[in-house]
């Protein structure tokens, strides 16, 4: 099979023939029909976090399973699944709590990755868990949900990452309720995923905020009110006129600019939250005062993958698709063969695309 391999830090992908390991107690095998590119991705392979080379990133994918190992039983060979890099155990206190996200188990796969490239035999790092820019993925059997047939595998691959963090964001970390005030900055991927999960909560107003003109238009129909350039005007002025006189109850930031993340604290009232997303290159800070944030009443979350719980989120993500709530098809901007990788994440980290798609056959 192929994959895509980063030899180098901030260097074009090769696509390179490897070897996959079959599945022991526990993993699953999924043959893989999608991938969208996930900005973490592109921030992997810049090295953005470091780590060791080579590795296979990639993370937001769907697919087929093909093989089922040792007390698998949500899974078998044929069904349609959802590939995450949530891997859980369980049973550790995170899992015991309901955070699966923060489960700190460690797994047979994070010391035996399960990719070696063909002929050579050369290690290959499984890059967050999943090294999903590839024909086929070896992953823990947690990190595969089944999904319904009638849902297409390259929607079904942006529910691993992109809306189920942007949506979960909303839902789970923050609890949005109906008539909050929302304001998300970034409308990307998973910024239009918490514009969606805003309009699931019934939150009003719905404030969008993005420097691109293009994305700014998305967010209008992906549920937004209102959309404003973060960069010019009077943007606190903005969420009163629209919000009663009042500042923002929840600023979701899905971007890793330090810019963002420190204008986001200037955009919540009294009791307001900022809830960030968004993950920034290691080494990037941001300041706020603590003198406001005590005597407001106010928060600053973390949101990692939407805080999701899988067997809980999946199916709800799926029945809003179904009953027409939740929009899939429209965050593809192209679909690439594995081939054109390269260019898929140039132009994804251009700003131009919502959400490239790597789709391969089946």
């Amino acid at each position: 099979m192929k994959a895509a391999i980063c030899r180098a830090f901030g260097q074009p992908l090769s696509i390179e023939e490897v070897d996959l390991v079959a599945p022991r107690a526990g993993e699953v095998r999924v043959k893989l029909a999608a991938c969208a590119i996930c900005h973490s991705d592109i921030l992997a392979a810049e090295g953005a976090w470091g780590g060791t080379l080579p590795a296979v990133y990639g993370h937001e994918a769907a697919g087929v399973v093909e093989a089922v190992g040792a007390g698998v039983t949500h899974l078998q060979p044929g069904d349609h699944a959802v590939v995450t890099l949530i891997r859980a155990c369980g049973h550790c206190p995170a899992c015991s709590r309901g955070a699966p996200v923060r489960c700190d188990a460690v797994f047979p796969l994070d010391a035996t990755p399960p990719l070696t490239v063909r002929g050579s035999g050369e290690a290959l790092v499984q890059g967050l868990r999943t090294a999903a820019f590839a024909e086929a993925v070896t992953v823990d059997a947690s990190q595969a949900v089944l999904v319904p047939k009638d849902l297409p595998l390259d929607c079904a691959a942006l529910l691993a990452c992109g809306v189920l963090t942007g949506v979960g964001a909303v839902l789970n970390t923050a609890g949005v309720r109906a008539g909050e005030c929302v304001v998300v900055i970034g409308t990307g991927g998973v910024g239009l995923n918490a514009v969606q999960g805003a309009a699931l909560a019934g939150a009003s107003p719905i404030i969008a905020l993005d420097p691109v003109a293009g994305k700014r238009a998305a967010a209008l129909e992906f549920g937004a009110t209102q959309a404003a350039d973060p960069t010019t005007g009077d943007i606190p002025g903005l969420i009163r006129a629209m919000n009663g006189g009042r500042l923002a109850d929840y600023v979701f930031v899905t971007v890793g600019a330090r810019s963002a993340m420190e204008q986001a604290t200037t955009l919540i009232g009294r009791g307001g939250s900022v809830v960030v997303v968004g993950m920034p290159a290691s080494g990037v800070s941001a300041s706020y005062d603590p003198g406001w944030l005590a005597a407001d009443e106010q928060r600053i979350l973390g949101s990692k993958m939407g805080s999701a719980r899988l067997p809980v989120d999946m199916p709800r993500l799926v029945a809003a698709w179904q009953a027409g709530r939740l929009k899939l098809a429209e965050l593809i901007s192209g679909r690439y063969p594995l081939a054109q990788i390269n260019e898929a994440i140039a132009s994804a980290k251009s700003g131009a695309a919502l959400r490239n798609v790597i789709v391969f056959d089946q």
